[in-house]
């Protein structure tokens, strides 16, 4: 299946080469903007699990580059962009890149430093967790990451951007207003689940289900944005006519610097070498 067959299927795959994305998941974000207007005021971001850098180009693009180009603006007041990830990736303008692990505390530390000690306005992240495959504990981890950003944000909706394909079951947390519990010592997050009790203050009831079941469920509210009208992502569109008279797709505006699988691709071309050599030696004896 080539390039141009792809651009049929998947039009936000061939929207984000002709509009200069690095990934068609920019279209995500941008649409969660439109129904949450999630930038406005943002100084200080963080892009989590960031690689390839689609949704670092958004906030350069909306966020940086404005106002780089304000006549009023000065170097010092420019917003700052954070961008982790493990893998690499190419500069973005505007954007500070940090090669680590979004799980350890030093790398944390590193973001805090170039936001000299101050908060982050915004944190978005294109990850998700882990899965074991078996579906009680992944319910489990699911239901224990609904009750912590319950316990940090009075307002938590799930959205499905109108890019992100029927046939997937992504959604994303969208979480607003942040509040930590009394008291709280980011130290011992760890603990922070054992200190909250239940919601009806019973000492004998265990948090992690007393908040998620009977009728103290915890119940997130679920919506579609974007352009419900507009494209939709599990539908093939026609390719657009050209004067040629042959549509010719586009190449991927930044390809992965080191994808993951660049070294298992390595062993392999140097193990079919190492049997062809053998060959070789083989029929010239």
């Amino acid at each position: 299946m080539g390039k141009a067959s792809r651009d049929k299927r998947d039009i936000y795959y061939r929207k984000a080469k002709e509009e200069g994305w690095r990934a068609r998941s920019a279209f995500k974000l941008l649409q969660i903007d439109e129904e949450f207007n999630i930038f406005e005021g943002v100084k200080r971001v963080v892009d989590l699990c960031a690689a390839p850098g689609s949704w670092s180009q958004v906030l350069s693009r909306k966020l940086y580059l404005p106002a780089k180009l304000s006549q009023d603006s000065r170097d010092d007041e420019l917003p700052l962009i954070v961008a982790i990830d493990l893998q690499p990736m190419a500069p973005i303008e505007g954007v500070i890149q940090v090669q680590g692990d979004i799980t350890n505390a030093r790398t944390a530390e590193v973001v805090i430093r170039h936001f000299d000690g101050c908060k982050a306005d915004l944190v978005v992240c294109d990850g998700a967790p882990d899965v074991t495959g078996l579906h009680d504990m992944d319910e489990f981890v699911q239901s224990q990451l609904i009750l912590a950003l319950k316990l940090f944000f009075p307002v938590v909706t799930f959205a499905k951007p109108k890019s992100s394909r029927n046939s997937s079951i992504e959604a994303f947390a969208v979480c607003e207003n942040y509040s930590p519990p009394e008291g709280f010592n980011p130290k011992d997050l760890h603990r922070l689940l054992e200190k909250v009790g239940s919601p009806s203050g019973m000492d004998d009831i265990d948090c992690s289900s007393g908040w998620l079941e009977g009728p103290n469920k915890v119940y997130i509210p679920f919506l579609a944005c974007g352009d419900l009208s507009g494209y939709d992502s599990d539908r093939s569109y026609p390719l657009p006519k050209v004067a040629e008279g042959t549509y010719q797709s586009l190449d991927p505006v930044q390809p992965p610097i080191a994808p993951p699988y660049k070294r298992a691709l390595e062993m392999k071309k140097a193990s079919n070498h190492g049997i062809k050599e053998l060959e070789k030696l083989s029929l010239d004896s």
